[in-house]
Parts: structure tokens; C-alpha cells; sequence
């Protein structure tokens, strides 16, 4: 019989990439799951489905992802960012599951000059971000727990910033585009590889222990402001991007200036190579 592995917000950016994934990753029975068969707020239903299917791995890419939103309605951030992982810990510790918590670049408040580390402190600015640290600290109290954090996440699948862009310079000539915000985009196609690649290293080693956070995004570095312009770039798309300072755009929730991820850990212990970001977002454009 098939050890069975359990997918959360299935129907998200990264859940979506993993579905097309694992048709070649037949080793597992998997049990995709959104909102509609698995409310993972909800203890009861949480509890019943791990009687019923006794996960080896849980993948939990469900989360509240409005992040100006959050900072008006920080109790379904909380609920769903925090307390459901709550949830789902107590149910991984007690049928030894290895839990797979997706996390931000948002933990951090982004006033380094040089890549975080998993070990640097997490201080951070908006509702969603202490939400997702919430999470973290959660998820943690599982023994068996990847804390994977990632940036900036894109993809063919779901509302993102790629998709965004495209649409608005449909009926503008003109965009305005922050350039004073630093990170690294992620083809969420690559962070399912990873996630696959993690998988497979755990069972292969019985003993596997390097459990923890890790940081994970595509190689190089951008402003939105050159996230926008290598998308009409590649596209051969005429428009006229205007560069402005976080200033200029003002949202309720305050996002981190400086957000590049420190990914030594990760690919050391998997042995994962990563794609720059310019070479993916490519990928990504010519499937959309």
C-alpha cells in the first residue's frame, strides 16, 4: 500500500505546480485538498482526515495571502496563517508526519544590505508577516517540520504579479513601478522541485534529521521595477515603465525594502541546483 501524502491550498499558485509535478512522482498516493475538502481551521475535520488517510508527508501551502488586507482583518490572517497550522501539528506529531510549512520573505523587516539567513533574526513590519512567523513558530513544535521560506512567488497559475502586469498593460501605455524594494522573483514551478527533491531525500534516508528552516527563491537579485521590465522585456511588449520610490504608492501594510534570501543551507543539504530568475520567468511566459 502506498504511503499518502497530503496537499493543502491545492488550488493556489504552489499547489497547482506540485498537482502538474506529481503525475511523474507516482512513489505516493497523493490527497490534493482546498478549502472545500479540508477547512484545516477547522480541528475536528483536521483530526478526521489524518484517521482516515495516516499521512507520511504534509504539505501545507493554504494561506492568507491578502497582505494589505490583512492588516484590517487580522483574525482570518491569524486563523488561517497560524492557528490551522496549530492543527495540523498536533495530528503530524501524533501520526509522525513531516510537515512542509510554506513561508515569507515578509518575516523579515528588511534593513540588512547583504542576503538573510535562516538564523538572522525575524522582525516583521505588517499583520501578514507576523502571521506567517506565527505559523513558523507552529510549525516548529512538529520535530519532523521544513519551514520553507520564499519570496516574491509567481506563476502561471493564480493572481500574481506577472499575471498582474500583463493584464494592466492591456489598456495602459504607461505603468508605475516600484524600484526601491529588493528581493528575488520565484517561478513557483521551481519551488515545487524543490519540494519534491526535499521528499524524496527524506525517505531514501531513514534517518533523516536536518530538519529546520530554509530559504528558497531563484538565483539574482530585482527591484520590482526590473521585475516589470524583464517581464515586457521578454514578451516584446512596448510600454512605458516609470520607476518610483514605496513612497509614491502607499498601501496599508509595510513591506520590507530589502528581501534577498541567503539559500546556501538548502541547496548544500539537497543538492539542488537553482535557476536564475530572469531564466524562469522566461519558462513561465512562454506557458502563458
Amino acid at each position: 500500500m502506498k504511503q499518502t501524502i497530503l496537499l493543502t491550498g491545492a488550488n493556489g499558485q504552489l499547489g497547482n505546480e506540485l498537482r502538474q509535478l506529481v503525475a511523474s512522482f507516482s512513489a505516493f498516493e497523493w490527497i490534493f485538498t482546498d478549502i472545500e475538502e479540508l477547512d484545516i481551521s477547522n480541528t475536528e475535520h483536521v483530526e478526521q482526515f489524518f484517521e482516515k488517510y495516516h499521512f507520511k508527508f504534509c504539505i501545507n501551502t493554504a494561506a492568507y495571502t491578502a497582505v494589505d488586507k490583512a492588516e484590517s482583518d487580522t483574525e482570518k490572517a491569524q486563523e488561517i496563517n497560524a492557528n490551522a497550522v496549530r492543527n495540523l501539528v498536533q495530528q503530524c506529531q501524533k501520526f509522525e508526519t513531516t510537515l512542509i510549512q510554506i513561508s515569507t520573505d515578509f518575516v523579515f523587516e528588511g534593513t540588512k544590505n547583504t542576503p538573510y539567513f535562516e538564523t538572522d533574526s525575524s522582525n516583521p513590519l505588517s499583520i501578514y508577516g507576523k502571521t506567517k512567523l506565527n505559523g513558523e513558530k507552529e510549525a516548529l513544535e512538529n520535530p519532523k517540520t521544513f519551514v520553507i521560506r520564499t519570496s516574491w512567488l509567481y506563476s502561471e497559475f493564480g493572481h500574481n504579479f506577472v499575471k498582474t502586469m500583463l493584464h494592466l498593460a492591456k489598456n495602459r501605455n504607461e505603468l508605475r513601478i516600484i524600484a526601491d524594494q529588493i528581493g528575488t522573483p520565484t517561478y513557483a514551478h521551481d519551488l515545487a522541485k524543490c519540494i519534491l527533491t526535499i521528499i524524496e531525500k527524506v525517505q531514501s534516508e531513514g534517518n533523516f534529521e536536518e530538519y529546520g528552516i530554509y530559504h528558497f527563491s531563484n538565483e539574482g537579485v530585482a527591484s520590482w521595477y526590473d521585475f516589470a521590465h524583464a517581464i515586457f522585456e521578454l514578451k516584446n511588449q512596448s510600454i512605458n515603465l516609470i520607476p518610483i520610490p514605496t513612497e509614491d504608492y502607499p498601501s496599508p501594510a509595510v513591506r520590507p525594502k530589502f528581501s534577498i534570501l541567503d539559500k546556501r543551507k538548502i541547496k548544500q543539504t539537497f543538492g539542488i541546483q537553482i535557476p536564475h530568475w530572469h531564466t524562469s520567468l522566461k519558462m513561465c511566459l512562454e506557458k502563458l
